[in-house]
């Protein structure tokens, strides 16, 4: 499945009671997802780690598809390397020694 078709996906399934929570309401249920994620990947193992980006990313959806942006468009911007450089791998920490 590709980043558009699963935006619809879950437009179709969760669009309405995710409409009438509201942005915010929605954030919220996302950082806490985020958070289960957080510890799935400290505490758990591969089964529930799955489960959990998945949740993260189902909200993640949610979020774009409310805000009107077009995650498989966003995903463009990283379709040749680093949006900022330009190279793969990135070579930003080379240029700016704040980066990671």
């Amino acid at each position: 499945m590709d980043l558009g078709q699963l935006q619809r996906t879950i437009a179709a399934t969760y669009g309405e009671q995710d409409r009438a929570r509201g942005v915010e309401g929605t954030f919220a249920w996302f950082v806490e997802e985020v958070g289960e994620l957080s510890r799935a990947i400290r505490r758990e193992g591969p089964e529930r780690r799955l489960e959990e980006f998945s949740d993260v990313l189902a909200w993640l959806v949610t979020l774009a598809d409310m805000t009107g942006v077009d995650l498989a468009e966003a995903a463009r911007r990283y379709a040749d390397g680093c949006p900022k450089c330009g190279a793969s791998p990135c070579r930003c920490a080379e240029t700016d020694p704040t980066r990671p």
